[in-house]
């Protein structure tokens, strides 16, 4: 199973990512987590404390081995584009209750579109997750899947969209199956996730088609609570993990979307 999850910053896809993982760690799976998301919080959401996080290199900020990797000159101006990175999960990957945690970091860019070593390095590292390795892989996104490539997207299973009630978070949605189609991507799943009345399911249910609807998590503050003091969600919202296991259920179904595009 290899799900990418993105929304915009704020919405909870990094405690979707997290309870997800623990869920299918918890039944015995190898379990895989990218956190690809520059505002990288998904350690603690999985259970790591701070200081074990502490301990952790972005592979962004690797530079030595990206220049290793990469033979990248002195300017950056020449470098290979297919560097080896097969081996970089079991070395650089960190454990926790289970689940295995790549950061994966930023890329610091002039503008949108350019290419350099530590971008060929973590978009590699992000395909070979998805197409060579036979862990359950989850991957906590930021709001583009500008990291994913042509033909690396036929072997993932979900796209999944956290949307919370509201124009922006919507917008986001309607932006992700744009770049989703231009991917070669036609199935995108929605989760939303903050609804504190009839008012916002109906807000959803208005702008998000039916068939793409994965499930709906009800504002829980035992999951902000959670956030404010740096613990995972899993071990401190039952309500919340008991929502998104049926989501699991729902995905594990293999109940195919139909086609939004």
């Amino acid at each position: 199973m290899k799900i990418a999850i993105t929304g915009k910053g704020g919405v909870g896809k990094t405690t979707l990512s997290a309870v997800l993982a623990r869920l299918y760690a918890e039944e015995g799976n190898a379990v895989l987590c990218a956190d690809v998301d520059p505002d990288a919080n998904l350690g603690l959401a999985l259970g790591f404390t701070e200081d074990e996080l502490s301990d952790i290199v972005p592979i962004s900020d690797m530079k030595d081995m990206i220049r290793e990797r990469t033979d990248a000159d002195e300017f950056q101006k020449f470098f290979k584009i297919n560097p080896k990175v097969d081996d970089l999960p079991d070395k650089l990957a960190k454990e926790k209750n289970g689940v295995k945690l790549l950061v994966m970091g930023t890329v610091k860019t002039g503008g949108s579109g350019c290419v350099c070593p530590e971008h060929v390095v973590i978009k590699r590292l992000l395909s070979h997750m998805i197409v060579g390795r036979d862990e359950v892989v989850i991957m906590d996104m930021e709001a583009g899947l500008e990291h994913l490539a042509r033909g690396t997207t036929d072997f993932v299973d979900r796209f999944i969209v956290v949307v919370e009630p509201g124009s922006r978070s919507v917008q986001t949605y309607e932006s992700v199956v744009r770049l989703a189609k231009d991917l070669g991507v036609k199935e995108v799943s929605v989760v939303a996730n903050k609804i504190r009345t009839a008012e916002d399911e109906a807000f959803i249910r208005e702008h998000i088609p039916e068939n793409a609807l994965l499930g709906v998590l009800p504002y829980d503050t035992d999951v902000a609570k959670a956030d404010l003091e740096g613990r995972s969600p899993y071990d401190t919202a039952p309500k919340t993990v008991e929502a998104i296991r049926k989501i699991r259920e729902k995905i594990e179904g293999g109940n195919r979307l139909e086609t939004l595009i």
